[in-house]
């Protein structure tokens, strides 16, 4: 078997898959009556009559409570949906210090050789047989890499057993990767000694040009262990070449607006991602974002990118101005890869690792310096709301969709992660909308979507941790009791705990 053109097939049989997902919809996938965190329409959305009226007068339509006065919010938890525990069982017990040199030989073999030859035969397979009965499960990371990309069907099922026996489980080869991966980040099992050599191999053979992001970081900013291929390639395109064709998820550079009255192919009931800098509004529509999933932007005169991970419903903004002396404007693009199930982006101008969710350079020039970006707010809201609320916004023009619509919300993610996660805070559902921040006194907090959007929609106020809850459009944001805006932004309940674990959650389940 070749092993080089079956990956090279895998790859080929991934693009043309997305391609052809990419110029249809399911037409059996039906939006949700709000699609703000599952809201209720009548308690989170303007009246449509009072809105049409008003914005037909040239007017802000009014939206109801904004959270800032009124009695506190009385919940009844009850009624606060709750997550699920998943017992993954207790792990396997794992040696340290190097692999004996008999294991590390199969190693090498198999990991190394065969994939660089591209031949598995059968002292290859022979390989995978003393990794089995090595007794050490952190090669099952090793076979885990492998059996992302490798689908040959003898060779997965081989993979499979051999993991199974490592870790003392079963696993079959059609869901062997995502099981066996979701068990390892489940229970931290080490690496091996030298992993990132053996991935690099790996992943450099899918996609060369990764070869300059898998470096050594720091340990306190990436794990390479959780980092997979999330089926797409490199976007490496020159800054400002929105409209070149690539293989990849496009990011858009400078793009094109329109004013709010001009937008007419956007319904009031779509969903919208709103930034407002220094008092310049604008909306991202999420049919664009889907899309796009990466924009590099200038608004309220910052420059700054934002970054959309559709596998785990965060729109982010992060500032690429004000650098230090020495430091170019950071051009983030899509890499192609995930880590638990977040997008993990980069920097183009450096070939930096940037952590998607928080911020924070991982690897290459900017880690070196401890570089870590500014955030500002962004709110989900509808379309409707947000132009009522901003009557000047502009909003990004419909040709950046590309004539696609992929409605993954609805669609792709409606059964929830599609990637490993590993485990999960329990205290809510893995994808509830929750609205993140971090408090005046430093700590995380997320606020339960729904929930907020119902009391506030009561009449109710918010106020927690010196944070207070705020309507903007029918979305949310955040500010201190003061007043003063506090950055904030929407995800799934799964991102948000898993890289804030010691995260504080409102209501407090």
């Amino acid at each position: 078997m070749n092993l080089r053109r079956l990956l090279s097939l895998v790859v080929l049989l991934s693009l043309i898959a997305a391609a052809c997902s990419s110029d249809s919809t399911d037409d059996a996938a039906q939006p949700a009556d709000s699609e703000i965190a599952g809201t209720d329409a009548d308690d989170a959305m303007a009246d449509d009559a009072m809105a049409d009226d008003a914005m037909a007068d040239g007017e802000p339509a009014p939206i109801g409570p904004d959270g800032r006065s009124g009695p506190a919010a009385q919940i009844d938890l009850d009624d606060v949906p709750r997550g699920e525990f998943v017992d993954f069982g207790t792990p396997p017990d794992v040696p340290t210090g190097d692999l004996a040199p008999d294991v590390l030989a199969a190693a090498e073999l198999l990991f190394l050789d065969a994939i660089e030859d591209g031949v598995i035969l059968g002292e290859e397979r022979d390989a995978i047989d003393v990794i089995a009965e090595s007794g050490d499960p952190r090669l099952a990371w090793l076979i885990s890499d492998l059996l992302r990309l490798a689908q040959e069907p003898s060779l997965a099922v081989a993979l499979a057993d051999a993991a199974g026996t490592l870790v003392d489980r079963e696993f079959e080869a059609f869901s062997a990767w995502g099981r066996l991966t979701d068990h390892l980040i489940a229970w931290d099992t080490p690496a091996p000694p030298d992993y990132l050599r053996f991935k690099r191999e790996l992943y450099t053979l899918i996609v060369p040009e990764w070869e300059a992001l898998f470096e050594d970081g720091r340990d306190d900013r990436i794990d390479w262990r959780h980092v997979s291929w999330g089926g797409v390639r490199i976007d490496n395109r020159p800054f400002d070449t929105t409209d070149d064709p690539c293989p990849c998820i496009p990011a858009a550079d400078n793009p094109e607006v329109e004013s709010a009255a001009d937008a007419t192919w956007l319904e009031d009931d779509d969903i919208v991602f709103g930034v407002v800098i220094n008092g310049e509004a604008r909306a991202y529509p999420r049919r664009i974002m889907e899309v796009r999933e990466m924009v590099n932007d200038t608004l309220g005169g910052r420059d700054f990118a934002m970054p959309y991970c559709t596998l785990c419903g965060a729109a982010q903004v992060w500032f690429t101005d004000n650098l230090p002396d020495g430091v170019e404007r950071p051009v983030l693009r899509t890499s192609g890869l995930l880590s638990r199930s977040n997008k993990l982006m980069y920097d183009l101008t450096s070939w930096s690792v940037v952590d998607t969710f928080r911020g924070v350079a991982q690897t290459g020039p900017l880690a070196d310096i401890d570089y870590q970006f500014e955030a500002h707010t962004v709110v989900t809201s509808t379309w409707g709301a947000w132009v009522a609320e901003h009557p000047d916004t502009t909003v990004l023009i419909e040709d950046l969709a590309l004539g696609r619509d992929f409605d993954f919300r609805n669609g792709r993610d409606a059964d929830g992660p599609i990637f490993p996660i590993g485990d999960v805070d329990p205290r809510l559902p893995v994808q509830a909308d929750v609205v993140g921040v971090t408090t005046p006194a430093g700590d995380q907090l997320a606020v339960h979507a729904d929930t907020a959007l119902s009391a506030i929609a009561r009449g109710e106020v918010i106020e927690v941790e010196g944070v207070r809850i705020v309507r903007q459009g029918d979305g949310l944001a955040a500010e201190t009791l003061d007043g003063q805006p506090i950055v904030a932004h929407q995800a799934f309940w799964f991102a948000w705990s898993q890289f804030h674990p010691d995260t504080l959650l409102w209501p407090a389940v």
